[in-house]
C-alpha cells in the first residue's frame, strides 16, 4: 500500500547525518569491548515496499534514514552553509564533523557562432598622427622621389651586378674547361727523384721544362719539318729549362744543346704518335746525344736526364711540335725580328733574304729558329740556340707592351693553338693565367736567356759539357744569385743587426745528425778520412765529395734552425767555425779547408753546453764562367 506521499518525497538514499546524531535522544551505553553487541532486532517488513524489493533482490530500507527529494535539495541548500565553530572546537574536530565537499569550478560558456571575437591590444600610436601632420612642400616631395629613384636604380644596379657577375663566372669557367680539355696529357714528371738538389730551398719555384719536337710525321712534316724516312720517331729540337724564384722577381731560361753528352738513365720506350709508353725497357747508357734521349724514351726519359743535370725540380712539362709554333706565330699576327745580315742555312735555303728588322709569320718563324747550318754563324747549334732566344725576347716584349695581352682576339687565338698543338703534364689554364699575373711588374730585363756551358765535340760529335761551371750556374739559380746580363731591381735590404761573435747553444745527439763532408783544400782523401773518424762518433755521413766553390778556413756550413747540430759536429773538429747558408735543408756540411789538422776528436757530450764560433763569408759560391752566354730579354738591338 502507499504511504500517502508523492513519488518525489519517497525515500531514495540513505544519508549518514551528523547532525541528525547530535539530536538524536541519548541511547543505551555502548558495550563495553569484552561483550559482543547484541544482535539488533528485525523490524516488520511493510507490504507495501518490502515485497516489491524483495523481487528485485535489494534489501528495503528503514523510516529512519529514508529522505525524499525535496529533503535532499533542502538538506544540500543547508549544507552549504557554514556551521557555527564552538570554542573549544578543533580544526580536526570540525574537519570529521563537516563532510567532504569539492571546491567550486569556474563555469566557462561554450563557444558558439554569437560568441564575440577576442579582442587583441593595439601598439600604442607614437609620433603625430598623419592627419595632424604638416603637408610637405614641393621641394621635400622632389626630394622623397628623387631618394625612391636612387634606391630603386641601386637595387637595379645590384641585380645587373649580381647576374653579370654569374654570367661572367660561367663563362670564364666554361673557357678554362675548354682550353684544359685542349691539353693532350702524357707522363713526364718524376717528382720524387733523388737528383733534386736542396728540395726545401726550391720551395714555392716554379720550373718548366719546355719541348720542342722535330717529329717528321703529319702536320709538321707537310711543313718542310722533313720526312719520316728521313728521321723516324720525334726528337727535342729545343730543350729549355725556365725557373721562376718564389718572389717572381725574374725569369731565368736555359738552354741545352740538343747534341749535348749525356748520361742516359734506364728508361721505358716512348710512342711519339700516340703519345704513351710501350713498356719495352732501354738500360742505361753513357755517352748518348740528348735529344736521343727523348727519341727513345720521350718525355720521362728526358726528364730524368735534365734533372740529374742541374739539380732543380721539374714541376711542369710542355712539349710542342713544328706545327703548333707555327700556329701560334700565325695567330698573334707575326713577330719582329732582326738581322744584320741575310741568313741562309743550306738545307733550308734562304729564310731571311734582307738585313734590318722585319716582321716574320709563323712558316718564316719556324725556319729562323730550327736554321742550325749557317755559314756565317760558324757555330753550328749556338747560332741556333742564340735565334731562339732573341726570337723569344721579342715575343715577349710584345706581349709586355700589351700587343698581345691586351688584343682579346690575339690572345684567345695565341691560347687556342697552344692547347690544340701541344701535350703537357700538370698544366692548366689558371696556372698559366696565375703565374701570368705573377709577372705582371717583372720586366723585360729580369728576363734571361742563358746557354748551357760546353767546351768542345767528342769523338761522337757531342758536345762535351763542363761539369764545375754547370754546377756553378744552377747553384746561383737555385740560391738566387745574380746571373750575367740581368737586370732587375733588388729589394731593399733590411737594416743589419749587430752579429753576435758566437752562439751559444747545447749539443745533441750526433746520431741525429745527417753530415756531408766536403774537401776544399788541396790535400786528397782528407774527407774520405774525416768523414770515417765522424761516423766513429755516431753521425750519420750522407755524401763525400769536393766542395764546389772556396774555403778560407774549415767550416761547418748550416740552414737555419740547425745551429746546434752544426755547433756539435764543430766541437768535433779542432779550430772550426760554423756559418749559415742557403740550401742545405736539414744537412750539415762540414767543409775542410787548409787549416784542417787531418784529425778530429770526441764531440761535446750531450746536452751540455757548447760555445762555437759563429763567422760570415767564410765560404763563396763557385764563380761563374766568364764566357757564359746569355742573351736578355730587353735587348733589343740587331744581331
Amino acid at each position: 500500500m502507499s504511504d500517502g506521499r508523492a513519488p518525489w518525497e519517497r525515500p531514495i538514499s540513505r544519508i549518514h547525518n551528523p547532525e541528525s546524531e547530535s539530536v538524536r535522544p541519548s541511547a543505551a551505553p555502548r558495550p563495553q569491548a569484552s561483550e559482543p553487541d547484541p544482535e539488533p532486532e528485525p523490524e516488520p517488513e511493510q507490504e507495501s515496499n518490502g515485497g516489491l524489493l524483495k523481487r528485485f533482490g535489494k534489501k528495503p530500507s528503514g523510516k529512519s534514514d529514508a529522505v525524499s527529494v525535496a529533503e535532499l535539495m533542502d538538506r544540500d541548500s543547508e549544507d552549504e552553509r557554514p556551521a557555527p565553530r564552538t570554542p573549544r572546537e578543533s580544526t580536526g574536530e570540525r574537519a570529521r564533523r563537516e563532510p567532504d565537499v569539492e571546491a567550486p569550478t569556474e563555469k566557462i560558456d561554450p563557444i558558439t557562432d554569437s560568441t564575440p571575437p577576442p579582442v587583441t591590444a593595439l601598439p600604442e600610436a607614437v609620433g603625430v598622427p598623419a592627419e595632424s601632420r604638416p603637408a610637405l612642400t614641393r621641394l621635400a616631395m622632389s626630394k622623397v622621389r628623387r631618394r625612391k629613384r636612387m634606391q630603386n636604380m641601386a637595387r637595379g644596379l645590384v641585380s645587373i651586378i649580381a647576374i653579370l657577375s654569374v654570367a661572367l663566372t660561367g663563362v670564364v669557367w666554361g673557357y678554362l674547361r675548354s682550353t684544359d680539355r685542349g691539353f693532350a696529357q702524357v707522363a713526364a714528371l718524376d717528382p720524387n727523384s733523388t737528383d733534386v738538389v736542396d728540395a726545401d730551398g726550391q720551395y714555392g719555384d716554379e720550373t718548366y721544362l719546355i719541348v720542342g719536337t722535330d717529329t717528321r710525321a703529319g702536320a709538321s712534316g707537310e711543313i718542310g719539318a722533313g720526312t719520316v724516312e728521313d728521321a723516324e720517331g720525334a726528337r727535342s729540337d729545343t730543350v729549355m729549362l725556365v725557373n721562376i724564384p718564389a718572389d717572381r722577381s725574374r725569369v731565368v731560361a736555359v738552354s741545352f744543346p740538343r747534341d749535348l753528352d749525356v748520361e742516359r738513365p734506364e728508361c721505358e720506350a716512348f710512342d711519339n704518335d700516340t703519345n704513351s709508353y710501350t713498356g719495352e725497357m732501354y738500360p742505361a747508357a753513357d755517352g748518348d746525344k740528348l735529344n736521343a734521349t727523348y727519341a727513345l724514351g720521350g718525355p720521362k726519359c728526358l726528364v730524368k736526364t735534365i734533372q740529374k743535370i742541374s739539380g732543380l725540380r721539374i714541376g711542369h712539362f710542355v712539349g710542342m711540335d713544328f706545327a703548333g709554333f707555327e700556329s701560334m706565330v700565325d695567330e698573334i699576327g707575326g713577330v719582329d725580328v732582326c738581322t744584320a745580315q741575310p741568313l741562309v742555312d743550306y738545307e733550308l735555303g734562304t729564310v731571311l733574304p734582307n738585313v734590318g728588322e722585319q716582321r716574320i709569320d709563323g712558316r718564316t718563324a719556324l725556319n729562323y729558329v730550327r736554321a742550325r747550318h749557317v755559314d756565317t754563324e760558324g757555330n753550328g747549334d749556338y747560332g741556333r740556340i742564340k735565334r731562339q732566344q732573341r726570337f723569344l725576347s721579342s715575343l715577349l716584349r710584345s706581349a709586355l707592351s700589351n700587343q698581345v695581352l691586351l688584343d682579346p682576339g690575339k690572345l684567345n687565338g695565341f691560347v687556342s693553338a697552344f692547347t690544340r698543338d701541344t701535350f703537357v703534364e700538370n698544366v692548366k689554364t689558371q696556372d698559366l693565367i696565375t703565374l701570368g699575373r705573377s709577372l705582371q711588374n717583372v720586366d723585360a730585363g729580369a728576363v734571361t736567356f742563358l746557354t748551357l756551358p760546353t767546351d768542345g765535340t767528342n769523338e761522337w760529335g757531342n758536345e762535351i759539357p763542363v761539369d764545375s761551371a754547370i754546377a756553378a750556374l744552377f747553384r746561383a739559380i737555385i740560391d738566387d744569385l745574380p746571373l750575367p746580363g740581368e737586370e732587375r731591381s733588388e729589394p731593399t735590404p733590411a737594416p743589419e743587426s749587430p752579429a753576435e761573435p758566437t752562439v751559444p747553444t747545447l749539443a745533441v745527439d750526433p746520431a741525429t745528425v745527417s753530415v756531408q763532408v766536403s774537401n776544399a783544400s788541396d790535400t786528397a782523401g782528407m774527407a774520405a778520412t774525416a768523414s770515417s773518424e765522424l761516423a766513429s762518433y755516431g753521425f750519420q755521413i750522407l755524401d763525400v765529395g769536393n766542395f764546389v766553390g772556396s774555403a778560407a778556413q774549415t767550416v761547418v756550413r748550416f740552414s737555419p734552425g740547425q745551429e746546434s747540430e752544426a755547433a756539435t759536429v764543430a766541437s768535433a773538429i779542432p779550430g772550426a767555425v760554423i756559418e749559415q747558408s742557403a740550401g742545405l735543408d736539414s744537412v750539415v756540411e762540414v767543409v775542410l779547408g787548409a787549416d784542417y789538422p787531418g784529425y778530429t776528436t770526441a764531440p761535446t757530450v750531450f746536452g751540455q753546453p757548447i760555445e762555437a764560433t759563429q763567422v760570415e763569408g767564410s765560404t763563396e759560391a763557385p764563380a761563374l764562367p766568364e764566357n757564359l752566354a746569355f742573351t736578355n730579354a730587353a735587348d733589343d738591338t740587331c744581331a
